[in-house]
């Protein structure tokens, strides 16, 4: 810690401190446009000067000079910092008439407005008139995908966007190419960018040069509603921000939460907003004469309740997809729980994860922030830079600190970081120290060593086998110990965990999901599961949001709510639960999914004890009390040595991700326009990747 005073006042800050970060500990307000706290030092802008005693007679840029190489006075008085006098005011006066000499000023037609900070910092320390007369210069905007819309004359050369292609998403997309008024910041022969990350440089740009091409001109700040939530297009749980005006969602931000998603969101998270407004079912459906025909609310549930009478607790089954809220899970399981029926699954992918092994058996142990204490890490049939954007960017940066050997069993693709490729089979995992003895060595000898095991490699006739496998390896390395759980399975299903928590599997005597679907239940309750068949037979009643493809194979469809449109728990890939909150309201005739299986429940006489989301929500914590908060209860590793116990001679199979298109993945994302244009470019990069 180091010592120093800031405008007179004596603070003591950690030595690796930089000068700004230490003025704004002691209080004080610093400009700048290049700094920001997750990327390197630039030193751009100049925006941030500040004056230090003693130094030379001129100011000092306080981001691009650390507290360690101040020097105490000659006396030995603590080192001096300033951030209010005259000599500060007119140095950034002038930086900023310098800044806006080639500034297009077109605020009234530009998306940042209200949001921008060169207008805020004009404002707060600009002067009220320019003193230039001069041409501005213009620079032809560049396309750089379907999702960023570019106005580069507006560009003040931050290189915050440079910044983070290349250190966070890791992929040098961008750059700054000329000198002087020449420059400009592009992409290599202005093709579009490929990062499933490439979004956040429309948060970081403090102008109006990057900005969301789907949002274009649709509405101003001040004209929205923001409703804090969170994210359910991966289990990561990622913290979002929901803009609306009216009934219609706008705009979906990220925000801070250092635990889960720092302040970084994926594409898919971003944009998809627009599907949640198309091919949205809005009222009740029943199948009559082969054809699905609107209904009533009664006359769906009397079909329903028809169907149920006639037949057998037995041969009553339910599935929840991957979107679907712990609320309607639990109530759902109530009901199925009054009807007599043991058959339901949440594992629409047939993945072999079963709570009966215990919590720690299916959790992200380690938790994602635990990523940066790992010191070695191994994946087993994940491919994390889709299946979870915003954890494989959290790798990638412990990966950038060194000491951190990374080894793949699985699919050989670019992670966006270095790693040992060991194999693409179960023969090597196996074997680990077969396929690279040097790296099983590091793994061993590592004290905090990780092993992910994707969701996708679970699944099939090898899935419980390769669970036991990767828990008797972990065992092996010495991935347990006090305060450290190197056991971690990766979900790709935001609704994943908390199906398990709260038993949404097969009782005794049911049936998985596959069962059922291949016609060995007559009745079976579909809440959202879209990314399957079912087979002709069964009468399938569907909850859901989208005219996909669980409502063109239902008999009955119930028009559910939207993730945006609920207040819902979900709990992600590490056991956290998280409450997302309602922003806008289900189109037409759609309800809340809980609130629909509570009112199908009196039809069937089978009335479940709650008639609030309070009255359901305090039913659920009673019975899961870590469900109350937003943190992670550790679930210790006993269920991971027992499975690890289990462990066999594993049959031969590939273990790559079955995660499919990254862009399509739920009936949302399958809406959207601007996914379909984001899967059909990167089909394309793939085409001619193979060609």
């Amino acid at each position: 810690m180091t010592k120093l005073k800031v405008d007179g006042n004596e603070i003591e800050v950690p030595d690796h401190y930089t000068l700004l970060q230490a003025c704004e500990e002691a209080g004080a307000e610093i400009p700048r446009f290049c700094f920001h706290e997750r990327l390197s030092i630039a030193g751009n802008c100049r925006m941030c000067l500040i004056e230090v005693k003693g130094g030379p007679p001129k100011p000092v840029a306080s981001c691009a000079m650390g507290v360690r190489d101040l020097r105490p006075g000659p006396e030995g008085q603590l080192p001096e910092m300033f951030t209010n006098t005259p000599m500060v005011k007119k140095a950034r006066e002038g930086v900023m008439e310098f800044l806006l000499i080639n500034h297009p000023l077109d605020c009234p037609i530009c998306d940042q407005g209200g949001e921008c900070d060169l207008q805020d910092q004009a404002m707060a320390y600009g002067v009220d008139s320019s003193r230039y007369r001069e041409n501005k210069r213009a620079v032809e905007d560049k396309y750089i995908g379907p999702l960023v819309k570019t106005i580069m004359t507006r560009c003040i050369h931050c290189t915050r966007c440079v910044r983070f292609t290349t250190e966070v998403a890791g992929i040098s997309e961008l750059g700054l190419v000329g000198r002087g008024e020449d420059a400009e910041i592009t992409t290599f022969l202005e093709q579009a960018m490929t990062s499933e990350l490439q979004g956040n440089v429309i948060d970081l740009c403090p102008v109006g040069a990057l900005t969301s091409r789907p949002y274009a001109f649709q509405a101003r700040p001040w004209e929205l509603t923001k409703t804090e939530s969170i994210d359910v297009m991966d289990a990561v749980g990622s913290a979002i921000r929901v803009d609306t005006r009216g009934r219609e969602v706008l705009r979906i931000l990220p925000r801070v939460n250092e635990a889960v998603n720092e302040e970084w969101i994926s594409d898919k998270t971003r944009f998809v907003w627009d599907g949640l407004r198309t091919q949205r079912l809005d009222k009740p459906y029943v199948r009559r004469d082969g054809r699905l025909q609107p209904a009533s609310w009664q006359e769906a549930f009397a079909a329903i309740k028809a169907k149920v009478d006639q037949t057998a607790p037995e041969r009553i089954g339910a599935v929840a997809g991957d979107l679907a809220a712990v609320e309607e899970m639990y109530a759902l399981k109530q009901l199925m729980a009054g009807l007599g029926a043991t058959s339901l699954d949440c594992r629409q992918d047939g993945v072999m994860l079963d709570p009966a092994a215990g919590r720690d058996s299916y959790l992200f142990n380690t938790t994602i922030a635990g990523i940066e204490d790992a010191d070695a890490l191994l994946i087993v049939g994940a491919n994390p830079r889709f299946e979870a954007a915003v954890l494989n960017a959290r790798i990638r940066k412990r990966w950038r600190l060194g000491g951190f050997p990374i080894g793949v069993i699985g699919e050989n693709a670019n992670l966006r970081y270095d790693y040992t490729y060991l194999g693409a089979g179960t023969d090597t995992l196996s074997d680990v120290a077969k396929a690279s003895q040097g790296f099983f060595d590091a793994l061993k000898n590592a004290a905090r060593p990780m092993i992910i095991v994707g969701s996708g490699a679970l699944t099939g006739e090898n899935g419980a086998g390769i669970l036991s496998a990767a828990a008797a390896l972990a065992r092996e390395i010495g991935a347990f110990a006090d305060g450290w759980n190197g056991f971690n399975v990766l979900h790709t299903a935001a609704s994943r965990v908390g199906g398990l928590d709260v038993g949404f599997t097969p009782g005794e005597g049911g049936k998985t999901f596959a069962e059922m679907a291949s016609g060995g239940v007559d009745v079976l309750f579909n809440l959202g599961a879209d990314e399957v068949d079912i087979a002709a037979g069964p009468f399938v009643v569907y909850v859901g949001t989208h005219g996909d493809r669980g409502a063109h194979r239902a008999d009955v469809i119930l028009p559910g709510a939207a993730y945006t449109e609920k207040d819902g728990t979900f709990v992600n890939l590490e056991g956290r639960a998280q409450v997302a909150s309602r922003a806008a309201f289900p189109p037409g005739d759609a309800r809340e999914d809980w609130a629909i299986v509570r009112a199908l429940s009196a039809v069937l006489g089978r009335t479940l004890p709650f008639d609030s989301l309070a009255a359901l929500q305090r039913e659920l914590y009673q019975a899961h009390p870590w469900m109350r908060s937003d943190r992670v209860e550790p679930a210790g590793h006993d269920g991971i040595l027992a499975l690890a116990d289990r462990a066999g001679t594993l049959g031969a199979a590939h273990l790559g991700s079955k995660l499919g298109d990254f862009y399509l993945t739920n009936p949302i994302a399958r809406a959207s326009k601007v996914m379909a244009e984001c899967s059909r470019l990167a089909a394309g990069e793939k085409l001619q990747a193979a060609e």
